[in-house]
């Protein structure tokens, strides 16, 4: 069991339209960058790759297993995408990157993620973790359907949030069905 704090700066561009929220990255000895979604294994750039370039593989680097970071961070910059994480200090019951087994011992204060982004009118949680504790925050009784959006209001302001399936590969869905999900957040 070990205690452990976000390792990484919320990444919140000035442009951000779009705040996207998992629960806690995966332990540091599984990540191929430093940024987020940075379990090789997880399929959320894959997912990027395909809809915004038709190729699953633009941003990993050719021969070697990890991403492309700096740029993942263009991208991200130049699509107003902003990334962090519904929990900013857990307890992990085991050495994996499942939620399962994370304890969250201190929330990240949404709206006060949102009051740094003045164009941001989208939410985006990407598994069940991090729509649990989005829906504690917001105070409401169920989350939207995955893959469908609800109307909120969070720091003084209206928002849609979107629920999209888990990118983890232990989720039991293809990659081309969790593009098709994600594609509703680009339309």
């Amino acid at each position: 069991m070990t205690i452990e704090e976000h390792p990484l700066a919320p990444f919140l561009p000035t442009n951000g339209r779009i705040l996207f929220l998992g629960s806690f990255p995966p332990p540091q000895n599984r990540w191929c960058m430093q940024f987020f979604y940075p379990n090789w294994i997880n399929d959320f750039w894959r997912i990027m790759g395909l809809l915004f370039f038709k190729d699953k593989t633009h941003f990993e680097v050719p021969n070697q297993k990890k991403f492309d970071r700096e740029a993942i961070i263009l991208f991200a910059q130049e699509q107003g995408l902003a990334f962090y994480d519904t929990a900013s200090k857990v307890c992990r019951h085991r050495d994996n990157a499942s939620d399962n087994f994370l304890e969250i011992l201190e929330s990240t204060d949404v709206g006060a993620l949102l009051d740094q982004m003045p164009l941001c009118k989208r939410i985006v949680t990407t598994g069940g973790k991090a729509s649990e504790q989005l829906m504690a925050q917001l105070k409401l009784a169920e989350p939207p359907s995955i893959g469908d959006c609800v109307s909120c209001f969070l720091a003084g302001r209206e928002i849609l949030w979107w629920r999209m399936p888990s990118t983890s590969r232990a989720y039991p869905l293809a990659l081309s069905k969790k593009a098709e999900f994600y594609s509703k957040l680009f339309l």
